[in-house]
């Protein structure tokens, strides 16, 4: 099918390992914006924080909004947040850094406890949903 519904736009944050294992730090298709597995690193791949939820759930926002932005969207536009962590008692630094970019849209959210990811250092990853507006 073709027409502007089903256009689709890949956002790159200029992670390498995009074209080595195929992925895109987020896609839009039409308004609807899907961003996964947004995890704790720096520029050059180097996992920020280690072993401070704070730190890395605050760059994996950070990283998740510069996305929003890139696609034309923003905050007061995401309907869903999804926080995964391998350390379930720390879920309340990680929702107060939440807190601080979804106060005002009040996404839907899930938080999940996980066995681990790709990286050990990494205590969280998220994912966003959002629409992006007309204009």
């Amino acid at each position: 099918m073709t027409g502007p519904l089903w256009d689709r736009q890949r956002v790159s944050n200029g992670n390498p390992m995009e074209d080595v294992v195929g992925f895109s730090r987020a896609v839009r298709v039409g308004p609807v914006l899907a961003i996964g597995g947004t995890a704790p690193v720096d520029a050059d791949g180097r996992t920020v924080g280690p072993g401070d939820m704070r730190a890395q759930a605050t760059r994996c926002f950070e990283i998740a909004d510069q996305a929003l932005r890139d696609a034309g969207s923003g905050w007061a536009h995401v309907i869903r947040t999804r926080l995964l962590l391998t350390d379930l008692g720390h879920w309340r630094e990680a929702v107060e850094v939440r807190r601080t970019y979804c106060l005002d849209a009040k996404p839907v959210d899930t938080i999940m406890g996980v066995t681990g990811f790709v990286n050990p250092e990494w205590l969280i990853e998220i994912e966003v949903d959002a629409v992006v507006p007309p204009g």
